[in-house]
């Protein structure tokens, strides 16, 4: 079926059987009350489902559910930030990063001991625009 002859099906629809639409596609409807907010809402979902292919990260996300987080640079990346006219080198590692012959879990805590105070880490290294 066209996106177009499901949208004049959606048009034609009352609330009770937009909700019924709604739970044969995705399950429990939304709690919506307006006919028109729900007929727009499922429209748009089902135009998504038809033109966008979100990857499984993407849609974890939309779940709500946790998403493995990787290094944010891949391992074996150098940094190099001169501090105070101390050259200071900082390499990604699988599980973090090493410093000053130490394993550090993240940019930010090596910027901190660099610096004396509180710093985000990547912006600190150039990672991020001031």
């Amino acid at each position: 079926m066209s996106l177009e002859a499901v949208i004049a099906k959606l048009q034609a629809q009352g609330l009770e059987e937009l909700r019924e639409e709604w739970r044969r596609r995705y399950g429990a409807p939304p709690r919506l009350r307006s006919d028109t907010l729900l007929r727009h809402v499922l429209a748009w979902r089902i135009q998504a489902d038809m033109f966008v292919a979100l990857d499984e990260e993407t849609r974890k996300l939309l779940r709500g559910q946790q998403v493995p987080q990787g290094p944010i640079v891949p391992p074996g990346t150098l940094f190099t930030r001169e501090w105070q006219g101390v050259r200071h080198e900082v390499e990604a590692v699988s599980d973090g990063f090493l410093y000053d012959g130490r394993r550090w879990q993240s940019l930010s805590e090596i910027a901190r001991e660099i610096a004396g105070s509180r710093w985000n880490g990547p912006r600190f290294f150039g990672l991020r625009r001031p």
